[in-house]
């Protein structure tokens, strides 16, 4: 097979977004723009999280689990007894049919007695964990790892909003730790021999598929994954491959920015090869709460005008993620 063109992803330093000193931080803003308007991916360099424990504790659990203890934490759509759980939980892989399986969980403040969570608003589910004595502090290290990514995800959006030229808290300020709607999800694909045939999807150029095309259903998605190239964006050019690189973030918009930014900054259509290896891809959905509003408007233009409606948030996730189960499968 021939090779595919390498797509332009930078590399964007991204600390000055955590300082004080707004000429450093502009610099970032508008490289963060060129590359939103280009094929809308960046890697976050210096992002002050550690990525290689994360990887070694996700790597971890993923070798310890047993199939008793994933059906025991399967979301509703595997397992019927658990009405409650259609975010987070597990997500199984099935025999000859489906290789990939992951592991996701919400905001750590949703807990019983959260108000959102005793008025049974959509979308919000109280996380379901492994039994502690089996996996020995997974819970405590998955719960400050959101909070990093999180801290990481806050920057990154004054980051975003500078490049609009917007107050810099202008999406921060719908990002707040009590009822962020975002998500972390410990993605495996495993290694297989044989592969199932039955678990491999083909476009219609004859590429090989783990996921077929999609936009992300979130204000901005934050990635870590292997060091092993499989995402594909497209471009005029067509499908152009994204390199990997398992020190820094992948970052791009989902299709909420999309809305808001009359699609100045688009939502990205990427696709996942299908590659024989064993891989992690764990990606951080940012997410805004439930009623949080942005209103629409068109960075293009000098009066900002656009048709687009205003959407909650809430509303968005909702239709957002059945319309994402509904073209591509439960993952």
């Amino acid at each position: 097979m021939a090779s595919v063109p390498k797509a332009n992803v930078p590399k964007i330093d991204v600390s000055p977004l955590f300082g004080d000193n707004m000429e450093e931080k502009l610099k970032v803003a508008r490289a963060i723009d060129a590359a939103s308007r280009d094929t809308g991916f960046f890697y976050a360099a210096n992002h002050g999280v550690d990525v290689k424990r994360l990887s070694n504790k996700t790597r971890e659990f993923h070798f310890s689990i047993t199939d008793e203890e994933k059906w025991d934490l399967a979301i509703r759509a595997y397992n019927k007894e658990h009405q409650d759980q259609i975010r987070a939980g597990y997500y199984l892989s099935i025999p000859e049919k489906k290789a990939v399986e992951s592991f996701c969980y919400l905001n750590p403040n949703f807990k019983p007695d959260h108000p959102l969570i005793r008025s049974k608003t959509p979308t919000h589910e109280v996380n379901v964990w492994p039994d502690e004595k089996k996996h020995p502090g997974f819970r405590e290290f998955a719960e400050q790892y959101y909070w990093d990514v999180f801290g990481l995800s806050y920057a990154l959006l004054r980051g975003y909003a500078l490049a609009l030229g917007k107050e810099e808290d202008f999406f921060s300020r719908h990002f707040k730790k009590e009822d962020a709607l975002s998500s972390v999800v410990l993605i495996r694909y495993p290694y297989l021999n044989p592969y199932p045939p039955a678990a491999i999807k083909t476009a219609e150029d004859g590429t090989k598929l783990s996921f077929e095309w999609h936009e992300d259903v979130s204000l901005i998605t934050v990635l870590y994954q292997s060091d092993v190239k499989n995402l594909q964006v497209e471009t005029p050019q067509g499908y152009l491959d994204i390199e990997a690189d398992d020190n820094a973030y992948l970052v791009n918009c989902g299709s909420y920015m999309a809305h808001v930014t009359n699609n100045y900054y688009p939502a990205p259509i990427h696709r996942v090869k299908w590659v024989n290896e064993e891989r992690q891809s764990l990606p951080f959905f940012v997410n805004l709460g439930f009623d949080d509003t942005v209103q629409p408007w068109d960075p293009s233009k000098e009066d900002g005008k656009t048709d687009q409606q205003p959407i909650s948030y809430g509303d968005y996730l909702q239709n957002g993620l059945v319309s994402l189960i509904n073209k591509n499968g439960q993952t």
